[in-house]
């Protein structure tokens, strides 16, 4: 009898097991069609306008994305400004190959208030990704020599005699380095969390992230740190690792952040503005300027300390205190080398890599008071009286 029951518990069993291996495909292709068509009816691709109290476009405002040809190649941008007659400002994404639009549509927008804003997505980035790209033409004198070129793009469009270029992370390793050569085009330089020596800046940051895991006994996270060695961090697969324990001790994108599939990959395939195709280019470009054109072994072997020395506009270094990404120490040193006409260092208290969004209220205040007025009252140095 209980040999009996037992047999045929046996063949329930494994019917049971041959159901669920049936019925499991069909459940995931019928949510791999959902995933698709959420993602599909969220991409319809088209600039949203600013609207006044009651829905209507604003006047005056400006909401596009378009492609230019710059220097031989169809590169996107998006341009936004609530008042189009603003001045113009061109924000120099970073990664490398990391547009930052979408993201910047989580926070409250600083940028679109005080200026006409072009969010251009570099040569073979996001919008400006192609296959047909050479790998070889993906050089850093190329991006210098295209973000000259949209610059004189944007002049002549908006009429405008010079405009103001802000860098954020690896956008400041180009934007410094173009405002160098023909600062008689800009205003002014914006950094956000600048890039002065980062192999330097990567040792600093493996260092602390050793100490931090040790600390905290977090001996999974460390095993992880075992693979690389000190000599090891320049290469690319270190620069993936590393996000995941970053982000974990809020030294990353944001000091908030904890993963980067909420922070940025989501808001990336979410967003409205770019079509499914435009945003798996979007990863597509990363990938090719990370690993095929190699952007970043030729970003940490150059230490821009030695190579620009004095800038002759104004400049303003905004820095979170928690960035680990790219050294806050080593952008306050690199400031204090930096000749300039006129420059500021601000600190920001709550902010890791991406104060600009992290502290939109202080952003703001430093964009109004010092930038647009062409001083440096609130700069660090003098609110706490050394200068």
């Amino acid at each position: 009898m209980t040999y009996k029951h037992n047999k045929l518990s046996n063949k329930s069993f494994v019917k049971k097991v041959v159901r669920f291996m049936l019925i499991m495909p069909a459940v995931l292709l019928i949510c791999i069609f959902i995933l698709a068509g959420v993602l599909f009816a969220r991409s319809p691709g088209k600039p949203e306008p600013f609207v006044d109290e009651n829905g209507r476009p604003m006047a005056g405002s400006i909401s596009e994305k378009i492609n230019v040809n710059i220097n031989g190649v169809e590169q996107g941008m998006f341009i936004k400004g609530k008042d189009k007659t603003k001045p113009v400002l061109l924000f120099l994404h970073g990664g490398p190959g990391m547009p930052e639009y979408a993201i910047s549509r989580r926070y409250p927008l600083v940028l679109e208030n005080y200026f006409t804003v072009c969010w251009w997505e570099q040569r073979g980035a996001g919008l400006s990704y192609s296959s047909d790209i050479p790998p070889e033409t993906m050089t850093f004198e190329q991006l210098i020599s295209d973000t000259l070129e949209v610059t004189n793009y944007l002049r002549k469009h908006f009429g405008q005699e010079k405009i103001y270029l802000m860098g954020h992370s690896g956008g400041t390793f180009i934007g410094i380095q173009a405002a160098a050569r023909a600062p008689e085009l800009y205003n002014a330089y914006i950094a956000v969390a600048q890039i002065s020596n980062q192999l330097e800046s990567e040792k600093l940051a493996y260092k602390y992230m050793i100490e931090q895991f040790t600390r905290l006994g977090d001996k999974r996270m460390l095993q992880k740190f075992e693979e690389y060695s000190i000599t090891e961090i320049n290469m690319p697969s270190y620069y993936s690792m590393r996000d995941a324990p970053m982000h974990k001790l809020g030294i990353g994108t944001t000091h908030n952040m904890k993963s980067v599939i909420s922070g940025v990959f989501l808001p990336i395939m979410l967003h409205n503005e770019y079509t499914f195709s435009e945003k798996i280019n979007i990863w597509r470009g990363k990938f090719f300027t990370t690993k095929t054109a190699d952007l970043w072994n030729k970003l940490v072997a150059t230490d821009l300390t030695k190579k620009v020395q004095r800038l002759d506009i104004p400049v303003y270094f905004i820095h979170g205190i928690y960035d680990y990404t790219v050294s806050y120490t080593l952008a306050k040193d690199y400031y204090d080398k930096l000749q300039a006409p006129m420059k500021g260092f601000y600190t920001f208290e709550q902010s890791a890599h991406s104060p600009l969004f992290e502290e939109p209220e202080k952003m703001q205040h430093i964009l109004q008071e010092d930038v647009l007025l062409g001083g440096n009252n609130l700069t660090d140095t003098k609110i706490n009286g050394l200068n």
